[in-house]
């Protein structure tokens, strides 16, 4: 059992370095992909600079925290679409009938997916995460810390992909609302979460996993909380069994499209 899991691994870890390896045949186009995501996010630090000028603090938030936010919310969405890209796009790959060339993989199908595809400039949003940590609020800790709730939160985000687009073995037209959630999910993730009222705060903790992937985490990097720490674990491994689940039920209902 252990030497499977161990040869899954093994061969998801290897299908992501090929598919990096492929983009990398053109390397300018690869390195100015990354250092162009970099920029990008680099430039809404402006903005955050502005408004605290203006105001000291925000809703119980201050420069170095919305920085650890931000930092966390890039490489949370960059490690997830490094390893995991195809997920984001599976109903696309359900209507279409593209499960197929999946499905005769002698590995498992689920992971099959997941890592068959990648996103260069996602690399950036990863590193500029990274970047951000060191520059604003280094400690090592701190560093150990938000390297551990990335990988938390990459398969948070994942998962609930996962979920939501395994809806379309059931609901063809349901990865609009799908998509939606996912994006909303990833836009509220870089506002701090004390501007929100009660109602919003539900939603963004128990229905849109954005709360457990990056408030929580960011919560526990400023005051360190062990039970905290174990309940966001908890959500996760929970929520990512739920989805896994999901998909297989869902895959009992697919179609192939004789392509």
């Amino acid at each position: 059992m252990l030497t499977a899991v161990k040869n899954e691994i093994r061969v998801c870890l290897l299908s992501v370095k090929y598919n990096i390896m492929r983009d990398m045949l053109n390397k300018v186009t690869f390195i100015s992909n990354i250092l162009f995501m970099m920029l990008n996010n680099a430039s809404f630090i402006v903005q955050w600079f502005i408004l605290f000028h203006l105001k000291e603090d925000i809703c119980g938030y201050s420069m170095k925290e919305v920085m650890l936010l931000w930092g966390l919310s890039a490489s949370t969405f960059g490690l997830a679409h490094v390893l995991f890209a195809r997920v984001f796009s599976l109903p696309e790959l359900i209507v279409n009938g593209k499960l197929d060339a999946y499905l005769v993989l002698p590995k498992n199908v689920l992971l099959s997916v997941m890592t068959s595809a990648t996103s260069t400039s996602a690399i950036g949003d990863f590193l500029y995460g990274i970047l951000v940590v060191c520059v604003f609020c280094f400690s090592i800790e701190r560093l150990l810390l938000f390297l551990f709730f990335t990988i938390t939160g990459a398969v948070t985000l994942t998962a609930f992909s996962l979920l939501m687009g395994s809806l379309t073995f059931w609901l063809v037209r349901s990865e609009m609302l799908g998509q939606q959630l996912v994006n909303i999910m990833i836009s509220f993730a870089t506002y701090p979460d004390g501007i929100f009222n009660s109602k919003t705060k539900f939603i963004l903790y128990l229905i849109i996993p954005v709360g457990m992937a990056i408030y929580q985490p960011v919560h526990i990097m400023i005051d360190f909380s062990l039970s905290t720490l174990l309940i966001v674990l908890g959500y996760t491994f929970l929520l990512s069994a739920s989805a896994a689940f999901v998909f297989y039920r869902g895959l009992r209902r697919y179609s192939s499209s004789s392509l």
